[in-house]
Formats: structure tokens, C-alpha cells, sequence
């Protein structure tokens, strides 16, 4: 079966049983609407209580696309952003494909969000804490426990330099190998993961219902969601485009190490797989936008610039004229 056949059994077969609630488009529908912000609240609460030390009454959505001050800066989208009751400002992002620079990557959001903070004019004292909430559906860290939050601390007194920058990462396989416990056994945080883990049975998941209204609430989201002809093929175009991405980059590295081996060089190697990755990752970029996806979209998808989706599709026309030529 060709893509297109493929996006539309997926679009005929999906549903409330089987969706994906990592996925990006349906996240922010459910996590990012003013109409629904008692979920997020909910959410937020469970990550974040025992860290801010008091509950979070009321939120309000700020803008997730924060423009470069430069014509050269990266412009940077995020998933759900907000700022509490307290003041402090909340970034809340999903990932589902490792790309290697998830740390990183957070950790600009962050120095973005912080940065904008601060009014023209104001002193350093105006800055507003930033915390950044990353629900990873892949393991990134050595410890074995789910939730892990970084800051800034010294490391031989453990004093902690300043409460302006959270960092905290919930990674769904470890919540998945972990103890099996009853929904009623889980903590609130627990029944989340078990929400974006998805793989519960229908008992389990009327339960999670019965026990968190939140959650019940983020679920009936869910099915409007899916109600929605418009909703559901713009949530199947985005995960038949991630899927394509990943088997293209894992094919790319395969044919990168395919060459190593015949050049016999761990230089060879680098360079096979740096050069197949590219090649292969320009290809789905045209195939993506070829299927009608905006250049917008296929930067988010491919997680870089709209600027690097054009320069990537431009360079390869005119290698294809070079090569012609």
C-alpha cells in the first residue's frame, strides 16, 4: 500500500481506542485551548506541586510562536505555553522522536522564554521564572524513574543558584517497565503518564476516568477531536509525516554504516552517515510538502527552521541542475 493508502486506513480506523495522545496537533487541541485550560491546570499540578509548593488556582496561554529579534535567529515554536497565577511561565512540549537533542533543545526554549520576560527598560529583577515540562515518549536518562527535574546547583554544597530555571522530563517507557499498579494505587502524576501511555484496557480506562475528572475531561476532548473530519486528517497527515520521517532518518543511518563498512574508516562511517541522513531527510521534506503539508508544518515535523525546510529543498534543485548540466 502506497502513503496515501496508508493515511487513509488510518483515517477510517481511527479512533478513541487507539489514538495517539502525543500527537502534537491533538495535544495542543486538548492542553492549549482557553476552553479546556482546568486540564492543563490539572496537569500542571501533578508535575509540579511538590516544586512550586502551592497549587495552581488559574493560568493564561501565551503565544507559542516567539519571533526572532534577527532576520538570522531561529524562530521557535512551542507546544503550550503559559503563565500562572504566580507569574511564573510554563513550556510544556511533546516528543515522540529521539533526535539526540532534547536537552538542548529545552534548554533554548527555555533561554527563549526567559529572555522575553524581561519589558524594555525593566532591570533584571523584572525576569520571570521558566519552567519546562518535556513528555518524551522515548528514555533519555540513566535514572530508572519516569519524572526527573534539573536546575542550577553547586555540586559540592548542593545549593541551587536560582528557582528562575526548572527543567523537568517525564519519559513514558520507564513509566511503562515500571512496578504494574491499579489505577486506584497510582499517584495523580502516575495516572497522567498512564493517560499519554495509552495502554490501558477499557476497564482500566473507565476507571482513570471515574478517578480523575481531568482526565475524563482530556478524553471527551479527545472524541470531538476525532469527530472532526478536518481534525482527524490533519492528526493523520502529521503522524503518517513523523512515521515516514523516522523510517527515513533509521534507513539513512543504515546505508551511512552500510558505507562505513566499506570504506573500512570510522571517517568513512561519520561521513557516509552524515551524508545519507541528509540526502535521506530532503526527500521526505519534499515528499511531505509534494502531499500538500505547509512549509510551517514540515518544520515542526522534521524539528528545524521554515528557513532550513526552503535552504534544504533549494540546495537539492540545484544540485539536480548541477548534476543535469
Amino acid at each position: 500500500m502506497d502513503s496515501r493508502g496508508d493515511r487513509e486506513a488510518l483515517l477510517l480506523n481511527l479512533n478513541e481506542k487507539n489514538y495517539n495522545p502525543l500527537n502534537d496537533v491533538l495535544f495542543k487541541f486538548i492542553f492549549g485551548k482557553e476552553e479546556r485550560k482546568q486540564i492543563t491546570i490539572d496537569f500542571l499540578n501533578s508535575v509540579l506541586l511538590d516544586y512550586l509548593h502551592h497549587e495552581i488556582k488559574d493560568l493564561t496561554f501565551a503565544p507559542t510562536e516567539m519571533s526572532p529579534e534577527h532576520e538570522y535567529d531561529k524562530l521557535t515554536r512551542l507546544d503550550v505555553a503559559c503563565v500562572l497565577d504566580s507569574g511564573e511561565q510554563v513550556d510544556v512540549e511533546v516528543q515522540v522522536i529521539n533526535q539526540k537533542n532534547m536537552q538542548n533543545r529545552s534548554l533554548y526554549y527555555w533561554a527563549q522564554m526567559y529572555v522575553m520576560s524581561l519589558p524594555s527598560g525593566k532591570t533584571y529583577r523584572a525576569l520571570k521564572p521558566v519552567i519546562a515540562i518535556n513528555i518524551l515518549d522515548f528514555s533519555l536518562f540513566k535514572q530508572v524513574e519516569p519524572h526527573t527535574m534539573f536546575g542550577v546547583y553547586n555540586p559540592q554544597s548542593g545549593e541551587r543558584l536560582s528557582t528562575h530555571l526548572e527543567m523537568h522530563f517525564l519519559e513514558i517507557p520507564k513509566f511503562l517497565s515500571g512496578p504494574k499498579k491499579r489505577i486506584q494505587e497510582m499517584t495523580k502524576m502516575e495516572r497522567w503518564l498512564a493517560y499519554f501511555a495509552n495502554r490501558l484496557t477499557e476497564r482500566e480506562k473507565e476507571e482513570l476516568a471515574m478517578q480523575e475528572i481531568a482526565i475524563s475531561d482530556a478524553m471527551q476532548a479527545a472524541r470531538a477531536f476525532l469527530s472532526s473530519t478536518a481534525e482527524r486528517r490533519e492528526y493523520i497527515n502529521r503522524e503518517m509525516a513523523r512515521m515516514d520521517y523516522e523510517s527515513g532518518i533509521e534507513e539513512a543511518k543504515e546505508e551511512g554504516r552500510e558505507e562505513g563498512r566499506e570504506e573500512g574508516r570510522e571517517e568513512g562511517r561519520e561521513e557516509g552517515r552524515e551524508e545519507g541522513q541528509t540526502k535521506k531527510q530532503t526527500e521526505l521534506i519534499r515528499s511531505m510538502l509534494e502531499d500538500g503539508l505547509l512549509p510551517e508544518q514540515v518544520a515542526r515535523i522534521a524539528k528545524i527552521s521554515v528557513e532550513e525546510v526552503k535552504k534544504l529543498v533549494k540546495n537539492h534543485e540545484q544540485n539536480n541542475t548541477g548534476n543535469k548540466d
